[in-house]
This record gives C-alpha cells, sequence and structure tokens, in this order.
C-alpha cells in the first residue's frame, strides 16, 4: 500500500510506529492494524525478548544491540519498501533521539513514519499490567516496579516525537483504534 502526498510523491513504505506506555494497548491494536493492512508487524518484545534471553536488561550490552537490531530491521524494510508497524514503549534505556533516527533512517529510503500515541487511564493500566497474557513476550506486569517508573515513563513518552494521531485506550476498542490509524495510512494530505 502507498501513501500519496499532495506534491504527487508516492512513499515506497510507510512505517505505523505505535507507541505508549506499559499495558496501553500497543501490541493488540497493531494486531487489528496488521491484519487490516498486511502490514509485518515488528513489535519491540521480539528484539527485548531475544536480546534479555542472553543479557540482563538495561546492561550496556542489552542497550546497545537491541536498538541496533532494531535499527537494522527497520532500516532494511525501508529498503525493501516493505511497510510495517512497529511498537514501542519510550522507557529510560533507550536512546531519547531513537525515534527520530528510526524518522530519518525511513525517509531516507523515502519512506514515511506515521506516529501514533496510545493512552490509557492509570486504572486501566494497572488492570492490565497483572493480565496473564502479558507473560507471553516477559512484558511488565509489577505494579510495584509500573509505581516506581511511572514518572519516568510518562516523561520519556513526553519526549517523543508530535503523533499524528493520540488515542485512549481506555474508551476506544482495538478494532476502531485500528480502523482511525488505517485511515491514516490512505490519507492524502498527511505532513
Amino acid at each position: 500500500m502507498e501513501v500519496w502526498h499532495r506534491s504527487g510523491y508516492a512513499y515506497a513504505m510507510q512505517l505505523v510506529f505505535i507507541y505508549g506506555e506499559v499495558a496501553s494497548g500497543k501490541l493488540t491494536v497493531a494486531r487489528e492494524l496488521a491484519e487490516r493492512t498486511g502490514f509485518a508487524l515488528f513489535h519491540n518484545h521480539l528484539i527485548v525478548d531475544a536480546v534479555g534471553a542472553v543479557f540482563p536488561f538495561g546492561s550496556e550490552a542489552f542497550v546497545r544491540l537491541r536498538e541496533r537490531f532494531w535499527l537494522e530491521i527497520i532500516a532494511e524494510a525501508a529498503k525493501d519498501s516493505r511497510s510495517l508497524i512497529f511498537t514501542f514503549a519510550p522507557e529510560p534505556t533507550v536512546a531519547p533521539d531513537f525515534a527520530e533516527r528510526v524518522r530519518a533512517l525511513v525517509e531516507s529510503a523515502g519512506g514515511r513514519v506515521i506516529f501514533v500515541a496510545l493512552t490509557v487511564p492509570a486504572e486501566e493500566q494497572e488492570r492490565r499490567l497483572v493480565e496473564p497474557s502479558r507473560a507471553t513476550f516477559g512484558k511488565m506486569q509489577s505494579l510495584d516496579l509500573l509505581h516506581g517508573l511511572r514518572d519516568q515513563f510518562a516523561k520519556c513518552v513526553a519526549a517523543m516525537p508530535n503523533p499524528v494521531l493520540t488515542i485512549d485506550t481506555g474508551s476506544t476498542r482495538p478494532e476502531d483504534a485500528a480502523r482511525a490509524i488505517l485511515a491514516l495510512t490512505s490519507a492524502q494530505d498527511l505532513e
């Protein structure tokens, strides 16, 4: 699928960059969107879990390799004009300029990044955090850890690029969120 800019230029690749705090529904929304678009789904825990199997979370090797793998896969997809959906949880162990470097990689290959922010009310976030399904990819499940890191997570989210769309997943069903994002992938006036 291509996005046509009003200049008439066709973007070779689209990267739907879905970000939000822990348990905001990133993977759930991304799966719904992948079904509707056929875009590859590259969720952050594929790499987090692979690197974390060898190196402790937050260690120098973990941080370096996680970022390298994320960037290399996204760069190759952009070169191959392969659109994809990337989920991302901004947190302190990720370089503050990571999202902008992703944008630069994609745009240098003629692609486009569509930033989408997901939000969730704190009480809903805490309810979701302890759901058994979160264990599948080694996702955070500790309320104590969430409480201890909540301010840091909020600062990291606030430092992200401005999203084209923000969705409150506490009041929006995943399929409706996916439809709203889908509209962006075929819009003609995106800036």
